[in-house]
């Protein structure tokens, strides 16, 4: 199992949601909506507002990686101070005009590239891309909004002469897990972590013996349990974007820069397979 630490506190309390207990999640879900009401707010005073105990306050605040409401709180008032604009309450509204889809759309990608890029880890990347470099042959598991980004990785891994397959089916995923073995590497990509067509192929190929990368929104997920490495992508949900969608492009950051690093890593192999793959394209669209 690998541990991440999200850089934002705001990005932390997204990341483990789904992992909390439902009062606890309740609570969370305030501080996603409002983190100034924290900074703004005693104990006292958040329990009133929240309706809820003193007392599990302190629990959800130790839940979420918080010594306890004070640490949590100032925390939280070093993110606001640092960049006050990210943490203003507001979502899309079904009256929005489309300037303000546009500009809200565009602050949600943004955001979750900055965040994901905060909390990404290079020496976990750095082994990762090891892994991958130096694999037989390399699996990638998604599905739904998460198996477009595993076919975007698999078709970029193919174009640096890497033996790579994309599933977005569970039972083909769970025929090539069975006869994958040590020196394969399955990359595994769920915005929850528990998705079970992901899931469970993933589990498949670990008992097999192939290493297990793990790119979730959730470090303390059931994938991120399992895997050998895990990269932990960021993505608020909102109404018109459930949380998948508003992850896609986190994962797509966590892929490129995988990509990258094993261009470097690999540089005169890559540099070949790219120049061979454009040299067979630019044949066919010269028919």
């Amino acid at each position: 199992m690998s541990t991440v630490e999200p850089a934002s506190p705001v990005a932390a309390v997204r990341a483990v949601l789904p992992s909390l207990t439902p009062a606890a999640q309740a609570i969370a879900r305030i501080i996603l909506d409002d983190p100034g009401l924290v900074v703004r707010s005693t104990i006292t005073e958040f329990s009133a507002v929240s309706g809820t105990s003193e007392a599990t306050i302190v629990r959800t605040a130790r839940a979420l990686g918080f010594g306890g409401y004070s640490q949590m709180r100032f925390a939280l008032a070093a993110a606001v101070a640092k960049e006050p604009e990210r943490l203003v309450p507001g979502d899309l509204g079904p009256d929005d005009p489309l300037t303000d889809v546009i500009a809200k759309v565009a602050r949600a990608e943004s955001d979750a590239l900055a965040d994901t890029s905060a909390q990404l880890d290079p020496e976990q990347l750095g082994e990762v891309v090891s892994a991958i470099a130096a694999a037989r042959r390399v699996d990638v598991y998604g599905v739904a909004a998460s198996g477009l980004v595993a076919a975007d990785m698999s078709q970029k891994l193919l174009r640096i002469g890497l033996s790579s397959h994309p599933f977005s089916d569970a039972h083909l995923a769970l025929t090539s897990a069975a006869l994958l073995k040590d020196g394969d590497v399955v990359v595994a990509i769920s915005c929850s972590g528990e998705t079970p067509d992901v899931l469970v192929p993933a589990r498949t190929a670990a008992e097999a013996g192939a290493a297990v990368v793990a790119i979730t929104n959730n470090p303390r997920s059931s994938l991120a349990e399992l895997a050998d490495h895990t990269l932990v992508s960021a993505g608020r949900e909102t109404a018109f974007r459930p949380g998948a969608l508003a992850s896609r492009i986190s994962q797509l950051l966590i892929v490129d820069c995988i990509f990258v690093g094993l261009a470097q890593r690999t540089y005169d192999r890559a540099d070949a397979a790219i120049r061979a793959t454009r040299q067979a394209t630019d044949r066919y669209r010269a028919r």
